[in-house]
């Protein structure tokens, strides 16, 4: 049985500064039988408000309680463990940590710095962590699909390259993280069993959500997805299918299939 649906954004609902073709119409879809949807994110270069908003230019209407990201997760580290951030990140992200000041040390956030991915920068944050500050990873994609529509390195070498230099291990928060997944269900009192996510990355969406007990989870050959990702990664996708519009026919197939018995 499906009762709430979680969705990833880029490459799944938008691909650059276009929606993919049929997922405004997927997602009323979904709404309109009744399953409550999430959207988990690892994009780490705008701030949640600047999603919002860009969803909301692109036809999709989505609430702030409807909409997950890593920085929601960090912020929330940091004030339960009462440390200030030292950033790593893009510029766009640097509002959603604004007024944290914790008491008890620092803790370095490593989100996809784009271009203040240089040597200074990294080195600087390196000596931050021998110096005993706490390491937080927002997400540890290999690769993201660039506005070329070529594979560009995220945040995950980076985080990798940092943990090998220093010796320590980053606390993941955003997929694959399973208390990153739960934490989208709880809000929508969503069991694992009864849960299906849809992304374009058979490692971190997929896989991941699998590993974090999830019953379904489904790969669509849009966004980052390339010929064989199927077969990269354990678990395998429930299913592969050819996007977002695909998706929503598969779970509403299993929904109904449901419904009626």
């Amino acid at each position: 049985m499906i009762s709430g649906v979680l969705l990833d954004l880029a490459g799944v609902i938008y691909d650059g500064e276009e929606i993919i073709p049929g997922a405004t119409d997927a997602v009323a879809r979904l709404r309109e039988a009744g399953l409550p949807i999430r959207f988990v994110s690892n994009t780490t270069r705008s701030n949640k408000q600047a999603i919002l908003k860009r969803l909301d230019g692109l036809g999709l209407s989505v609430t702030g309680d409807e909409f997950f990201t890593p920085a929601q997760a960090a912020r929330k580290w940091l004030e339960e463990h009462d440390r200030s951030p030292y950033l790593l990140v893009h510029p766009d992200l640097v509002p959603d940590f604004q007024g944290l000041a914790g008491g008890q040390g620092k803790a370095l956030v490593v989100g996809d710095a784009g271009e203040a991915f240089d040597y200074q920068t990294l080195n600087a944050a390196f000596r931050e962590l021998i110096e005993d500050a706490e390491f937080l990873g927002l997400a540890p994609n290999r690769t993201f699909q660039d506005a070329d529509g070529k594979l560009s390195l995220d945040a995950g070498a980076f985080i990798t390259a940092l943990e090998f230099a220093s010796q320590k291990r980053a606390i993941i928060l955003g997929k694959p993280s399973p208390e990153f997944f739960l934490l989208a269900l709880a809000s929508m009192s969503c069991s694992k069993a009864e849960a299906v996510m849809v992304g374009d990355d058979a490692e971190t969406d997929v896989a991941g959500a699998l590993q974090a007990g999830l019953s379904q989870a489904l790969l669509v050959r849009t966004g980052k997805y390339r010929p064989g990702d199927e077969t990269r990664f354990r678990p395998p996708p429930t299913a592969t299918v050819d996007d977002i519009s695909a998706a929503a026919d598969w779970i509403l197939a299993e929904h109904n299939t449901w419904s009626r018995e």
